[in-house]
């Protein structure tokens, strides 16, 4: 079972015209190097808040953004900062158009999801914003394997963390709009322009800088694979094992990253699926690839709007362009073995 009919997929974003972006958002000021990713998000919308809490106006934010960003919000919510969670539609997208944002606003869209790879429309709602709106972009998920440009999305901030196109774990990059003021959320040093203390990490940043060259000069070959890939796993399981229930973008989609399939099998029980998985040598997640041990129901799903039958039976399975078609012929032939085992 597929995802129940055709569904028209949207038109791309039309291209950015040569040197526009460059106009209308000035050159960021240079990356921080810390620890990583959770040390840039959760630094990025706090720090927008002035002291008291005052100075920032609504915040707009989906459930499917990754926990280093939701998380920081509830937190901002529980202290008495409106949240707007923003509604998203059955292929895990939020609509550009259901942002009424005003001045003073802090906006938060992540470019890539980390469950489904679904693209979300960053420029089109930076395009839409106010003047004196800030958008803030989790660009984990993209950054390596699609092109990103600063300047073109028009973000406030943007985030990126090294591992996700194989750098060194432990380091992240914030990119921020040449002008932006940040609350440092700790203190006791002046590096990284005072924003925050403790001393670089040269060798991270060194890696994390190589392994981004890398991924930039392979990126075309590499989404070649890893589109392959996808399509390859996801045409073996419906084969021998339907019921399965794609969620997310479909296969082959202009607008997702490849590196993710996220699949339902109605029949099974989601946390007992992963577990009989593991013991079959297939790694895999109920949601994002950091609760790999988590067996609660996926939130994004929950957002994207799914039958509890297609929440509770969800699974999603990363790739990489080093996998060759063999392994992947290998893990579908394991996963429908446990599915059926599961189901009988």
């Amino acid at each position: 079972m597929g995802r129940g009919g055709e569904q028209r997929q949207p038109a791309p974003p039309s291209p950015l015209p040569k040197g526009k972006g460059e106009k209308e958002n000035p050159s960021p000021t240079p990356p921080l190097n810390g620890e990583g990713l959770n040390t840039a998000e959760d630094s990025a919308p706090p720090s927008f808040l002035e002291k008291g809490g005052e100075g920032l106006g609504c915040l707009y934010a989906s459930r499917l953004e990754h926990p280093c960003v939701v998380e920081p919000l509830r937190h901002l919510e529980s202290l008495g900062v409106s949240v707007e969670w923003l509604p998203a539609n059955a292929r895990g997208v939020i609509e550009s158009g259901a942002i009424a944002a005003r001045t003073g606003s802090l906006v938060c869209v992540m470019l890539a999801n980390h469950e489904t790879g679904a693209i979300q429309p960053v420029r089109e709602i930076a395009l839409s914003l106010p003047k004196g709106a800030r958008l803030h972009c989790d660009a984990v998920q993209a950054v390596g394997k699609m092109p990103v440009n600063f300047h073109a999305l028009g973000t406030t901030t943007l985030t990126a963390s090294a591992h996700k196109f194989g750098g060194p774990k432990g380091v992240g990059v914030l990119l921020t709009k040449r002008g932006t003021t940040l609350t440092p959320l700790t203190y006791g040093g002046h590096q990284q322009q005072g924003r925050r203390p403790g001393t670089e990490p040269v060798a991270l940043a060194v890696g994390m800088a190589v392994a981004l060259e890398l991924a930039t000069r392979n990126m075309d070959r590499n989404r070649a694979k890893l589109e392959s890939h996808r399509a390859r796993l996801w045409n073996a399981l419906e084969r021998a094992c339907p019921p399965v229930v794609l969620n997310g973008p479909e296969i082959g989609a202009f607008d997702v990253v490849p590196t993710t399939l996220n699949l339902s099998f109605p029949g099974c029980r989601s946390d007992l699926l992963l577990m009989a998985l593991d013991l079959a040598a297939i790694a895999c997640a109920t949601g994002s690839a950091c609760s790999s041990g988590s067996l609660l129901p996926s939130p994004v799903l929950r957002a994207m709007g799914v039958s509890d039958e297609v929440l509770k039976s969800a699974l999603r399975f990363s790739f990489a362009p080093a996998q060759t078609s063999e392994e992947i012929d290998e893990a579908a032939a394991r996963i429908a073995k446990c599915v059926l085992a599961m189901r009988a």
